[in-house]
């Protein structure tokens, strides 16, 4: 008989389908802030997107850290935090991607600890990973007026809504993971509009991560009847909203089609049912070799699975349902849908090469997704076949 737990996130409300600076200046009211602080990317601070947020937060705008780079680096979040804490920020919209929502998340976590050197962060990482679970460090101990955040995305990667952050450690060439869960945002804004700046390539990956977040729970061995239909319906709607965006960007309503299906896929996240081996070996191809966060999930998921297939083969039906193909294999569902968005689908062709594999492999065994594959990955060599899969 199946037994667990299922969690409530710390999230207050979703607000979708209205425009981000007006949801923001709204939120900000209702949350009594007054001094309203910005993270984002680069790329995005050059939008129009963040300079109609900071048009209408109007006077309770405190100032903006456009720093951020792919993978949330540690020096990134010490950075991000130190001008929020100048700013006498009250609370953080973090305005971009996965990278800069998780970056957002640890400057939380460095601004309650008042955190101000990279390595100050060792204190917090999560414990030590048990049966999939990576327990948040106790140390953390937000006070009674912690300071929270708000977020609107502007790819598909989901990091908003769950309270871990990956955080990368130049030091090491590792991802960690940080988690609390006051780091959630209290309110999501998904605007379609707030992607529309966002590169074709980065929507449509992240959109694959998206499905990598689905597909890997609906085959957990621990999937529920509440995973099972939040991941299913995110599935059919991914399936269908990303070939539908590839070929209309310019249609709105595929676009918050692509939003809600994000949302549902990472839904499940709650019910802890956790996901495997193609998160945990992206989580090190990112942070050791600089793939980007969704063509992780293009070059290993197709892989992943087939290495599965003799433990879960059952599991991996509900993903051919999903599709609307259930005949087919689950592996060339996914491998053909990333062909037809012209997404990589090799690891060489995102720029790793064998001689990295060893080095991978190992730093796998690190990550708590691995632990948690459906077929037990016991040691490196295990990882090896995975990526000779996907080579």
């Amino acid at each position: 008989m199946l037994n667990g737990i299922h969690g409530h996130q710390a999230i207050e409300r979703v607000v979708y389908g209205k425009p981000a600076g007006a949801a923001l200046r709204a939120e900000s009211e209702r949350l009594g802030a007054k001094r309203v602080f910005v993270t984002t990317t680069k790329s995005v601070a050059q939008s129009a997107l963040l300079a109609d947020v900071i048009r209408d937060l109007g006077d309770r705008y405190a100032g903006v850290y456009a720093g951020i780079t792919a993978h949330s680096p540690r020096p990134c979040v010490i950075e991000g935090a130190a001008l929020a804490r100048a700013a006498n920020a009250d609370l953080i919209v973090a305005v971009g991607g996965g990278s800069a929502i998780d970056a957002t998340k640890v400057m939380l976590v460095a601004l309650w600890q008042n955190a101000t050197r990279i390595e100050d962060l060792d204190l917090y990482r999560a414990g030590k990973p048990k049966d999939g679970a990576a327990p948040p460090a106790e140390a953390i101990r937000p006070p009674g007026d912690a300071i929270r955040m708000l977020a609107v995305p502007t790819t598909l990667s989901a990091a908003e809504f769950n309270a871990y952050a990956g955080i990368t450690d130049p030091r090491h060439g590792i991802k960690e993971s940080f988690g609390h869960q006051l780091v959630v945002p209290r309110v999501i804004v998904l605007d379609p509009a707030a992607t529309l700046a966002t590169p074709m390539d980065l929507m449509l990956s992240t959109g694959l991560k998206a499905v990598d977040h689905a597909v890997e729970r609906l085959c957990s061995q621990q999937a529920n009847p509440f995973a099972i239909g939040t991941a299913t319906e995110a599935l059919k709607l991914l399936s269908r909203a990303l070939p539908d965006h590839k070929a209309r960007p310019e249609d709105m309503e595929t676009r918050l089609n692509l939003q809600f299906g994000m949302w549902l896929s990472i839904g499940a996240g709650t019910s802890g049912v956790g996901v495997g081996a193609s998160h945990g070996i992206g989580h090190v191809l990112g942070a050791a070799c600089g793939v980007p966060h969704g063509h992780t999930s293009c070059v290993m998921l197709p892989s992943v699975l087939r290495w599965n297939l003799s433990a879960n083969a059952e599991r991996q039906k509900r993903v051919s349902e999903a599709f609307g193909k259930p005949r087919a294999a689950a592996a060339n569902l996914v491998a053909g849908l990333v062909r037809s968005l012209g997404l990589p689908t090799r690891l060489r062709q995102v720029g790793v090469r064998k001689d990295r594999f060893r080095e991978i492999a190992e730093k796998s065994m690190h990550d708590r997704a691995v632990l948690n594959n459906p077929r037990p990955i016991v040691g490196p060599d295990q990882v090896m076949e995975i990526l000779t899969l996907a080579a």
